[in-house]
């Protein structure tokens, strides 16, 4: 069976309506002092597979932690967590001392609870497989790069991809593989959590598509400073791209200002962006591991 919370449940019952698998919301009351009571199925088959995508993450940690405890005792036997965002990847390295690594950390502490994890493009910078940062019994980055590529093609007219910083190369390289599209890396210094310097690669821009293309956009400032940039170029017109649109406050609403024609994203985190549907992708995660734990045995 899924589990779900209310939050998530239009992507939840997409998912459990591909897997043709039932759905049970999860029952959350939030008392005065906002601790949770979570009540879960009083009856629940051996395998579970609870969908949550962790924006928003401190709380939905803390929810995680009592319904996979609770799920167990009410026996589960094997635990899948679905999470298209991965919360706390991007601290993966102390820059300072006294820093906490929260990759390793939020990754051992999922790793506890489930024995499968399921995400989509994770931020994983300096490390190449997820296993090294959630070392679950099986821990499953997906890319949504594909699904990106074919929504751009007869959209954009021969655009050129750039990534915002050299952390997304691996991204907008890939995304732009499938068609042979040109791309190029911007360099960024970042200054504060809302402020960053860009610098263009040495790529003409004249009157070219451009779509800016980022695993991970919350403020949105990288991108649009990265924007600007381009229309100063002379760009025709500037598109953004991304896999998980955390866009807080007026994020989405700068963008545009900052001359942004659309901001398009995939339906990891909800949001009035989303365009690319991940059930399908999700489906065949879910399902191919179901089909190598039915041979184990």
């Amino acid at each position: 069976m899924l589990l779900a919370f209310d939050d998530y449940a239009l992507q939840s019952r997409k998912l459990a309506d591909a897997l043709e698998m039932p759905l049970h919301i999860i029952q959350r009351h939030r008392f005065p002092d906002d601790e949770y009571r979570i009540t879960l199925p009083p009856a629940l088959s051996g395998q579970v597979v609870i969908c949550q995508s962790l924006n928003h993450p401190n709380e939905k940690l803390v929810e995680l932690l009592l319904v996979a405890k609770t799920a167990r005792e009410l026996g589960a036997e094997n635990l899948t967590l679905v999470a298209p965002y991965l919360c706390y990847m991007r601290q993966d390295k102390a820059f300072h001392p006294g820093e906490a690594v929260s990759q390793t950390i939020i990754g051992g502490f999922l790793a506890d609870l489930f024995d499968t994890i399921i995400t989509v493009d994770p931020h994983l910078h300096r490390i190449r497989h997820l296993h090294q940062a959630v070392p679950a019994t099986n821990a499953l980055a997906l890319t949504a790069t594909p699904l990106m590529a074919e929504f751009l093609r007869g959209r954009v007219d021969k655009p050129i991809l750039l990534g915002p910083d050299k952390e997304a190369e691996q991204w907008v390289s890939s995304v732009a593989a499938p068609n042979h599209w040109p791309y190029g890396v911007c360099s960024k210094t970042r200054l504060g959590d809302e402020q960053v310097e860009i610098e263009l690669p040495e790529i003409s821009l004249q009157g070219r598509n451009v779509v800016l293309v980022d695993d991970v956009a919350s403020s949105g400032q990288t991108l649009m400073t990265a924007a600007r940039k381009c229309l100063a170029r002379q760009a025709g017109q500037v598109d953004v791209l991304v896999t998980h649109a955390l866009f807080f406050n007026d994020a989405e609403q700068r963008m545009k200002e900052a001359g942004v024609r659309h901001v398009w994203s995939t339906d990891s985190v909800m949001h009035d962006s989303n365009v690319i549907p991940l059930v399908n992708l999700l489906k065949d995660a879910v399902s191919n591991l179901a089909r190598g734990r039915r041979r184990i045995r």
